[in-house]
């Protein structure tokens, strides 16, 4: 009889320290898939959707509408560029590293963008002949490219569960090229310039924010709202959003 007891103690006390090393009997399996880290590093790739509006002076091509000489009998006159806009989709990729203390995320991301916004502006006008009579018509048009744009972030969020709420701010730089073009018809006698194209180095500042949610294991989504200024002679402002997949190490 006490063989059977001791028996029956040695079988309970062994079942015990095996269920004890179940991870769902500890809690572990729980915690872990409702509080998953972003603590590390991480990088990804993301696709945008926005808008442009540069602010170009109706003037912009006075000295290549200077330089037009009309024929005899014939008066130039010229319409207004205004405001370029432009709408555009673009892609690109990011990479970043994440600290975190219980529930506020800190981090520092480095963002490329590839927008290739083209934003243009017209202006028409009228040649004019003897007793103002309309001979031909005048062109003149300016375009601002916004091709790439990298920058630097810092970031905080709060994680909820599986998702990461958070805003940025930040910094950078990129390239611009002005195209201009100017025609007429008739067109001139002489000193017809009629286009014009040059390129510079670009910076700005960057503000917004989105959401992380872990997809699986180490792979997450991305849904952001980008605000960015870019300066140099002329200012820019543009609106996207952004979809990204990314992966954390």
């Amino acid at each position: 009889m006490r063989r059977l007891l001791l028996a029956a103690m040695l079988i309970g006390a062994a079942t015990s320290a095996r269920a004890a090393d179940l991870p769902f009997l500890r809690g572990g399996f729980t915690d872990g898939y409702s509080r998953p880290s972003w603590q590390g590093v991480y990088a990804g790739a993301q696709g945008s959707w926005g808008s442009v509006n540069s602010n170009l002076p109706n003037n912009i091509n006075a000295d290549m509408q200077a330089s037009f000489q009309p024929p005899p009998g014939v008066n130039y006159t010229w319409g207004s560029t205004g405001i370029a806009h432009k709408n555009n989709g673009g892609f690109g990729a990011f990479a970043g590293y994440n600290s975190q203390w219980d529930d506020v995320v800190i981090g520092i991301e480095g963002n490329y963008i590839h927008d290739n916004f083209h934003a243009n502006a017209f202006g028409n006008g009228l040649a004019i002949g003897a007793g103002n009579a309309v001979v031909g018509p005048t062109y003149t048009s300016a375009s601002l490219n916004l091709t790439d744009f990298g920058s630097v972030r810092v970031r905080a969020g709060w994680a909820v569960s599986c998702v990461l709420p958070y805003i940025f701010v930040g910094a950078g730089f990129g390239s611009q090229t002005l195209d201009r073009t100017t025609t007429a018809s008739p067109p001139p006698v002489s000193n017809a310039w009629t286009t014009d194209s040059s390129s510079k180095l670009i910076y700005g500042y960057t503000a917004g924010g989105g959401i992380d949610v872990t997809l699986t294991g180490g792979l997450f989504g991305r849904f952001e709202y980008e605000y960015k200024r870019v300066t140099s002679n002329f200012d820019s402002t543009i609106n996207s959003v952004r979809l990204g997949l990314g992966y954390k190490f």
